[in-house]
């Protein structure tokens, strides 16, 4: 008995410390890899697989195991370490402090929450109709702010619409048992008058009671309409309004991640690929805001509505026309109290303040900015300068970003037919009359810098690739592949990114996925986006266990779903992802971009690097 406890007591230490034990391991038992083999290549690989493994694992923080390329990659001589340093911040950092810093306006003005409830009460209460106003306000704003701060924010709004519903769902099921419980003693009564004439039987098959009259010559059937029955050992009345919850929840979800397609601004492994690809190609001008926008919005589209199907089907029913009915006859009491509720929400905002109107005005400019910039089929605003090749999206991002450091938050003139509360002019006398729209505490809380270097590892490791030969040395492993057609290099590519971004972080999936898919398509001479653009949007598809991706876990954490759930419903998202993205890449991908050919970019990068 003590040697068993002993075991146990040093098989619960190790468990405790498996973490600190696959750090340590990990680099240890890799090391006769670059000791054996003394060249370029077996150090790359080296440095590759022991990054790789702490970002899968996590057994150390992703960014720290970002910073691992840092050190190791001076130490083997593979690349010097301002080589290194350099790589740890791009262009696309730039483009995501911008983005950053008109996200924080967006959220310190609640300008996100007035479009989330505006959208909702233009959808309606209906069941069906609520989920999808709720998906078309979360992949809105998952467009511009990142999953998981549209997730945060969201999430509150549907809880509070969905404990609307449970109370009142409560209440009409305390009032049915009172009902119930008056017809049951009147019943009882008139039972006692007239039980000689009457008889009660108990069908035991179908657990439902009937009267069977006796007076007459011929017994009559009559059956009690039976009450729906109280779930007490629950937190929802009915199992409609549990399922009601599950579809609510987890659509918000799901909608966050095909939100996150549609910009190159819109996650972050969208910037890993933008950046690593023009690394890698830079005279390939194919990637940029609008081309990205015209090729990922029809797939965010046609995504969001055979989600919406999906989850209602799975757990709402096929019965759409009761479920999605704009009919004000076919509300309900619940129904129209949730819309009660929602319309409060929305007046506790008030009317659309100044500061709104700057943030608002600075989203669209933004936009209009990013698409006019070049967008191929006429000449940009890039045209008007003399030298070429200057400004980027992030010129853009960063310009706006820093005049909302600048814009004062006050009307610069006195508005004669806005009257303020004396407890608001209070407010407006003790604060700066020229305090700006966000300050850098604001901008701080948002910017997520874990990201940051976990980005600009990802580079460092590519150039270390690119350098050592090793993606040269990949690509030549991967020359049996040869003779799949192109949709099947590019389909397996998916499934396998697919599968393996459900237990490791998107970021490092993708980083890790990148450059062995370039040096795929170099080898099999086809163009290098029909794998990468498919497999980057593939990577946002961890959708069926809450380590997925951050936005999982917030929606996970309010107990309205189950792990099950989440699998079963994740599941099916993963499929129509992944049959979306494949019929875009074969159909409207391959006039955007010319998949069809080896481009000569691609060639270039191909002689060079195998110089």
């Amino acid at each position: 008995m003590r040697l068993e406890g002993a075991r146990m007591d040093l098989i619960k230490k190790l468990w405790t410390a498996r973490k600190l034990i696959l750090v340590v391991m990990i680099p240890l038992s890799l090391l006769p890899l670059p000791l054996i083999h003394p060249c370029s290549e077996s150090s790359c690989a080296y440095v590759l697989i022991v990054t790789a493994v702490y970002w899968v694992s996590e057994a150390v923080p992703l960014g720290a195991a970002a910073l691992v390329p840092a050190f190791l990659y001076p130490l083997f001589g593979v690349l010097k370490s301002s080589e290194v340093a350099s790589e740890y911040f791009k262009d696309t950092t730039l483009l995501l402090m911008g983005v950053i810093c008109l996200a924080a306006s967006i959220e310190k003005w609640n300008l996100h929450k007035r479009i989330a409830l505006r959208m909702v009460m233009i959808a309606g209460a209906k069941p069906g109709m609520l989920v999808l106003g709720f998906m078309c306000c979360t992949v809105f704003l998952s467009m511009w702010l990142s999953n998981t701060s549209t997730t945060a924010m969201v999430m509150p709004i549907a809880e509070a619409v969905l404990q609307q519903l449970i109370c009142t769902g409560i209440a009409d099921s305390q009032e049915d048992s009172q009902d119930f419980t008056q017809d049951e003693e009147s019943d009882k009564e008139e039972n006692l008058e007239s039980s000689k004439n009457h008889l009660e039987l108990l069908d035991c098959k179908n657990e439902k009671k009937y009267e069977v009259s006796v007076m007459n010559e011929a017994p009559i059937s009559i059956p009690v309409p039976k009450k729906p029955k109280i779930r007490r050992d629950s937190l929802y009345p009915t199992k409609r309004d549990h399922m009601i919850c599950k579809c609510l929840t987890l659509s918000i979800t799901y909608a966050a991640t095909i939100g996150g397609l549609i910009t190159i601004t819109g996650t972050s492994t969208n910037l890993i690929f933008a950046e690593q690809f023009n690394n890698r190609y830079p005279e390939a001008k194919v990637i940029n805001f609008g081309t990205w926008f015209i090729f990922s919005l029809p797939i965010a589209l046609i995504m969001l509505i055979l989600t919406w199907i999906w989850l209602h089907f799975l757990f709402l029913g096929c019965n759409f026309r009761e479920t999605c009915s704009l009919s004000k006859k076919r509300k309900t009491r619940r129904e129209i109290l949730s819309e009660k509720r929602i319309h409060e929400e929305y007046q506790k905002l008030g009317p659309i303040s100044y500061p709104e109107v700057v943030t608002g005005i600075f989203f669209v400019l933004m936009t209009v900015l990013w698409f006019t910039r070049e967008p191929g089929f006429v000449p940009g605003w890039t045209s008007l300068f003399e030298k070429k090749g200057y400004r980027t999206d992030a010129t853009v991002s960063v310009l706006l970003g820093f005049l909302l450091f600048l814009i004062p938050a006050r009307k610069p003139w006195p508005s004669a037919f806005s009257s303020q509360s004396k407890d608001d002019e209070d407010e407006d006398e003790e604060q700066d009359p020229l305090a700006p729209m966000i300050t850098w505490k604001d901008f701080q809380r948002l910017m997520p810098w874990e990201i940051v270097i976990l980005v600009g590892g990802g580079y460092a490791l590519a150039a270390g690739c690119k350098v050592s030969g090793l993606s040269m040395w990949i690509g030549r492993q991967l020359e049996p592949m040869s003779g799949l057609p192109p949709w099947a290099v590019t389909l397996l590519a998916c499934l396998l990114v697919s599968a393996v971004t459900e237990f490791a972080s998107n970021p490092a999936t993708l980083t890790v996925f990148l450059p062995i898919l370039s040096a795929l398509s170099e080898t099999l001479q086809m163009n290098p986006l029909h794998t990468l653009i498919p497999a980057t949007m593939c990577v946002s598809f961890g959708v069926m266990l809450p380590v997925g991706n951050p936005p999982n876990a917030i929606v996970f954490s309010y107990g309205h779903v189950q792990i099950s759930d989440m699998v079963k419903a994740g599941f099916g998202v993963n499929l129509i992802g992944v049959f979306v993205v494949m019929l875009a890449i074969l159909t409207w991908g391959e006039p955007l971009f010319h998949l069809s050919q080896f481009p000569t970019w691609a060639v270039m990068r191909n002689v060079t690097g195998s110089l």
